[in-house]
């Protein structure tokens, strides 16, 4: 190229109080090669784009550099109004001087110096450019969302609505997530079920959506617009096509002793079960760890211990002889929506995060209850019907403390982040708790009150101002059974006293955590997590509901600690996206992937083995007559995300990054 124009942004006072700009333009135009060069306050905006158009309207412009800010920002801005003027957009090239350069730097001279030498390279980079077009890829109108709790189901009726279809997969027998197990929500205080059930029963007759419970992915391959998903169905024992939910079979049931995951093991269930009235579906599930005919077979006896579900099931559903099987379905989209898990300091053998909470006595002593568990003792469906009663002796609580920041903010001993929703489910804890035991007196141990978002801020007030709820600012530093209370020991940092409560029930509010296996899930999809397995988006904002994986997005609590209006919002973005994917037939994506120059590939495949997203193939190479001559690897540009990896590899250097060649990498290190 000889042809090239050198556009130089201000940025506003980001780049401009630092760096020269007309002296960095004035020097970039005196290189050669380069016709026009100007700077401008801001750049990106209209008249700085018309600035760029106009430029290679009148100086028949063959390349453009712009020296502005991160490429990751405004580089297809650029690149869109080069096209608009007939250019090939990859002609057009960003240096960055504000990240690199005025951002990192105080000394004007020397910054003003580095933003030229940044400028000389690109310029000599987009000389060796060549135009290059975007890879056109079909796609399959089909959306896979993994996970029902309410960002799942969200995502799923957008999406269906939308048009799309949609295979929904949920891990336990029945949809709803956490928010099932709910009583009530704030700020409003409104009934969860109310709110979820319905959406629920929307999402399981929804002729577009395919529901698959009690069901996990297996395997996930292929590429944006064309995954392959290998799905696995838990056997539930009973046969979901057959069964029409009468519950004949747990009314029977001998065993109906087993603590229910659902209640949170306050309350009791049979082996054979639905976790709750309102599930969705509602098709039982035998629990075979529990169920007397499969520990007799386990034992192997020879005459069967029980089968009494069986016996009494009119439509013969009952299955014991049925396995796991497996589904293959062919995806465009993925929306990963897993949910979260609560930090359990039960656990703290079972993990170094959770080691050193002794001091709480959870699971030691039995009047100290997390913040689910309370949930299910104030909810009407819960094991108590709505009563807040102490799981030690069933006594209604006259003195009742909440901790917060339990396992939050506390990297010493468990997790560094704050979990965003504690703050205010304490309030409406304490706020439930008055509601149903109005001579109570509640306390909560708080370290800050983090109420962000509409309504928050009133509501946590209100716990206080109008519900009575004794806040005191402090950590507790141990609690202990003594007689038929639990004694709280803590510190008031405010007034600067000591504090012991006699406490009937003592509630923790502890943090949010990613679901178990979220980091298997994650590796199966390609995508990325956080240190505490959370997954990582691709840009906390131009880009909060994708991934790093081109066509897998992310809903809800399994990105970061969020609340249901929050979660609700990310799964509409999220479809938003999917269906953005599916209005058209075929999916434009960049260009900047490998190439692979057969006629030099040695064929020993160091480029399939460091690949991370599996984009390098087999290909075979043959005569005229059909005789296979050897085998070498071939890039499938659907899936390639333009790494690299395989270009620095490769010990016969035949594998090259288009746009990002060796000759352009070398040509930029020498301007330099």
């Amino acid at each position: 190229m000889s042809r090239i124009g050198v556009f130089v942004c201000h940025c506003g006072e980001n780049i401009g109080r630092t760096v020269d700009c007309a002296d960095v333009a004035q020097s970039l135009g005196e290189l050669p090669g380069v016709v026009h060069a100007a700077d401008y306050k801001y750049m990106c905006s209209d008249p700085g784009q018309q600035l760029v158009k106009q430029a290679i309207a009148d100086k028949q412009l063959d390349g453009v550099v712009v020296a502005a800010c991160s490429p990751r920002m405004h580089e297809k801005t650029f690149r869109r109004a080069c096209s608009n003027q007939g250019m090939n957009p990859y002609l057009c090239e960003m240096a960055n001087i504000r990240e690199h350069c005025s951002w990192i730097h105080e000394d004007r001279t020397k910054a003003t110096e580095k933003a030229i030498a940044l400028g000389r390279a690109i310029i000599e980079k987009v000389k060796r450019n060549q135009p290059l077009q975007p890879i056109r890829i079909p796609i399959e109108r089909r959306a896979l969302v993994i996970g029902g709790g309410i960002a799942g189901i969200q995502a799923a009726l957008d999406i269906a609505d939308g048009g799309g279809e949609v295979v929904l997969v949920e891990r336990e027998p029945s949809i709803g997530g956490h928010m099932s197990q709910l009583s009530e929500t704030f700020p409003t205080l409104d009934c969860s079920q109310c709110i979820l059930t319905p959406r629920m029963v929307e999402a399981y007759q929804h002729p577009r959506i395919k529901l698959m419970a009690y069901s996990e992915v297996d395997a996930v391959s292929g590429y944006i617009g064309n995954f392959n998903v290998k799905i696995r169905h838990k056997a539930r024992s009973v046969d979901d096509t057959k069964c029409n939910g009468c519950g004949e079979c747990q009314k029977v049931c001998p065993n109906k002793k087993i603590p229910s995951e659902f209640e949170q093991g306050l309350g009791r269930r049979t082996a054979i079960y639905v976790p709750f009235p309102q599930a969705v579906p509602n098709i039982p599930v035998i629990d075979r760890q529990n169920c007397a005919l499969f520990k007799g077979r386990a034992k192997g006896l020879k005459k069967q211990a029980c089968g009494k579900c069986a016996e009494v099931c009119g439509r013969q559903a009952v299955n014991f002889d049925q396995q796991d099987s497996f589904t293959s379905v062919k995806v465009g989209a993925i929306v990963v929506a897993t949910g979260y898990q609560l930090y359990s300091i039960a656990q703290k053998q079972a993990h170094e995060l959770l080691q050193g909470y002794g001091e709480y006595g959870y699971g030691t002593i039995p009047d100290v209850i997390d913040g689910l568990q309370f949930e299910r003792l104030a909810s009407a469906s819960g094991p108590t019907g709505g009563k807040i009663l102490r799981p030690s002796d069933g006594k209604e609580p006259k003195k009742i403390v909440f901790l917060s920041c339990i396992g939050s903010r506390d990297p010493a001993k468990g997790i560094s982040y704050c979990s965003k929703i504690c703050c205010m489910y304490v309030a409406k804890h304490t706020m439930l708790y008055r509601h149903k035991v109005h001579d109570g007196q509640a306390f909560v141990f708080y370290m800050d009150i983090r109420a962000a978002g509409k309504g928050y801020d009133e509501f946590a007030r209100r716990a206080i101002e109008e519900e009575g709820a004794i806040y005191l600012r402090g950590r507790v530093s141990k609690l202990e059974r003594a007689s038929d209370v639990v004694k709280v020991y803590g510190t008031d940092t405010l007034s600067g006293e000591n504090i012991v409560i006699d406490a009937d029930l003592v509630v923790l509010a502890t943090a949010m955590r990613p679901q178990p296996g979220i980091e298997s899930l994650a590796q199966k999809l390609s995508v990325s997590y956080d240190a505490h397995g959370f997954i990582n988006e691709a840009h906390p904002k131009l880009r909060p509901v994708e991934t790093n994986t081109a066509g897998i997005f992310v809903a809800g609590a399994c990105q970061a600690p969020r609340d249901i209006p929050d979660s609700v919002s990310m799964a509409s973005g999220a479809a938003t996206k999917v269906l953005g994917l599916f209005s058209n037939l075929e999916l434009e994506r960049e260009p900047t992937v490998a190439v692979v120059d057969e006629a030099g590939c040695a064929g020993c495949f160091h480029c399939e083995r460091v690949c991370p997203y599996g984009a390098v193939e087999h290909k075979d190479i043959r005569d005229r007559k059909g005789t296979l001559i050897r085998v070498v690897a071939n890039v499938n540009k659907g899936v390639c995300q333009g790494c690299g990896t395989c270009q620095a590899t490769c010990p016969s250097k035949k594998v090259e990054l288009q746009g990002f060649t060796d000759e352009q990498i070398y040509a930029a290190i020498s301007a330099l």
